[in-house]
């Protein structure tokens, strides 16, 4: 079974649709499972941006906001990465835009830090919350001022 669940999320990375159809096919148990680091199928095919394997898994009714080991959504993976195909469908399908990670990051926070400007305008068009802190007192907008990001300060000052 370890072979087969390690071969699963290969598959998920690859972006081999074909082979992840397959396996939940024949181990529907196979939605559920988690790898090393505590991440869901969704979540690993999310943070590799593999988008068709996401609508599957999305067809499939999995949890849009379970978590890694770490706290981390799909949803924040996205907003870590850039995709934002992805974290729209992810949004469209109810994810929390809110869900805050151990370190208290929001999707809104990873967009800003890792200067995702599109990811961050999606987000607030759909109702990120500005006010939310992470463990270190910071909100959005003062990790823009702290990175001297003019176009996200502009942004989140308009919010």
């Amino acid at each position: 079974m370890e072979h087969a669940k390690t071969n699963f999320f290969d598959h998920i990375r690859n972006g081999d649709l074909d082979k992840v159809k397959k396996a939940i096919l024949a181990s529907p148990e196979y939605l559920s499972l988690v790898d090393d680091r505590g991440s869901t199928p969704l979540i690993l095919a999310s943070y590799y941006g593999q988008e068709d394997v996401v609508d599957l898994l999305l067809e499939k009714g999995v949890g849009l906001d379970a978590k890694d080991t770490s706290g981390n959504s799909a949803l924040l993976g996205v907003c870590f990465k850039g995709y934002i195909k992805i974290a729209k469908k992810l949004i469209e399908k109810g994810a929390n835009i809110n869900h805050r990670n151990a370190t208290g990051a929001t999707a809104l926070i990873y967009a800003v830090t890792f200067n995702k400007v599109e990811i961050a305008e999606l987000l607030l068009a759909n109702g990120a919350d500005t006010s939310i802190q992470d463990a270190r007192g910071n909100t959005a907008l003062d990790h823009a001022r702290i990175q001297g990001n003019p176009a996200l300060i502009n942004l989140l000052e308009i919010k």
